[in-house]
Formats: C-alpha cells, structure tokens, sequence
C-alpha cells in the first residue's frame, strides 16, 4: 500500500529520520533556481538526456560510460525511476526554466542516515558549461540537502583533470579536504 504524503513535505513533522529520507527520495521535490528546474526524471525525457549523455567529453570525468543510443538512455531513465519508487538516493533532472530543454542530472550518489551525510554528484550538456548552471543548481539541492534532509555532512567528488567542477563546488560553500589518489579508477 502506498502512502500519501502531502505536496509540501516537511521532515520535522515524521517521526523516523529514515522514512522521512525515503519519503523524500521517492518524491524528490521539484527544486527552481532563477533559471533552472530540477525535477524527477521521465521516459518523455530520453532525447534530452541521450543529446548529453552520448557525448565523451560530457562522459569523460564521470562514472558512467556514454550512451550509444537512446535505450541506454531509457534504460537508464528506468532505473533512475525504479530508485525513486524503492525511496532511494537518486538524481534530479535539469530542465531550463525557459525552454524546457533538459540538459543535465544532478542527484544523489548515496545516504547515510546514521551519519546525517550523502554525497552529490552531476553532469551537464558542453553547450551549457561555463555558464554558472551547475552552480546554480548546486546551491540549490544543497539548501535542499540541510533544509529539507537535515544533512549534517554533503560531499562531493570530482576529476582533478576537472579542476571546473571543483570550482562549481568552492562556489557554492563546499571546502576541499584531500585528493583521493587511485580511490576510483577511471
């Protein structure tokens, strides 16, 4: 049986910290920035996210390998929404305000409720790097993250060969601890 749980959903208001985070994955809030929304993923997306998700240098610095057509892209869509329905840690799509386009994911990687800590992760289309949106919605799941999840702790990782998304995560607070040499073959 499904529960209901209202449209705006505040986890102070749930007595177990783990349901109320399970609550919160499987329906992950819709998050808009000024000019962006993050939103659950759908299948009616696969073209947008194939369009960015099939490009090596998109790929390059991330733990996926590029789709080779869009039933990689389905069947990742799939997956994604299979996490949402078992209230797993998962990722938003990007959607720009004004046109609709889809052009990056940004989510969860894991949780950890008896630390109060999870780890953010994302991608983003070429054409729309070095224009602040991944910043942009950064900041915005990281106020979701301590508002909303009480997060004690947010980490986040990237590609030394990356240096551009360590500076999107220096922008929005995050503070460099160490290089994990070898941590993750990539």
């Amino acid at each position: 049986m499904r529960k209901n749980f209202p449209e705006k959903l505040f986890f102070s208001d749930l007595l177990n910290p783990a349901d109320s985070a399970g609550a919160y994955f499987s329906r992950l809030p819709e998050l808009e920035t000024r000019r962006l929304l993050l939103r659950p993923m759908r299948l009616r997306d696969a073209r947008d996210i194939y369009e960015y998700a099939s490009d090596r240098q998109v790929a390059r610095y991330v733990l996926w390998e590029p789709h080779s057509s869009l039933s990689d892209t389905r069947s990742y869509i799939r997956s994604i929404r299979r996490q949402y329905h078992a209230g797993l840690p998962s990722s938003w799509c990007i959607e720009l305000l004004d046109t609709h386009k889809v052009i990056g994911s940004m989510g969860f990687m894991w949780y950890s409720p008896e630390n109060h800590s999870a780890e953010i992760g994302y991608s983003l289309s070429r054409s729309f790097w070095n224009k602040g949106l991944a910043t942009e919605a950064l900041s915005r799941v990281l106020r979701s993250a301590f508002e909303e999840l009480h997060l004690h702790r947010v980490e986040a990782q990237y590609d030394i060969r990356n240096p551009a998304s360590g500076r999107v995560m220096e922008k929005c607070g995050m503070r460099q601890e160490g290089i994990l040499r070898g941590r993750i073959y990539n």
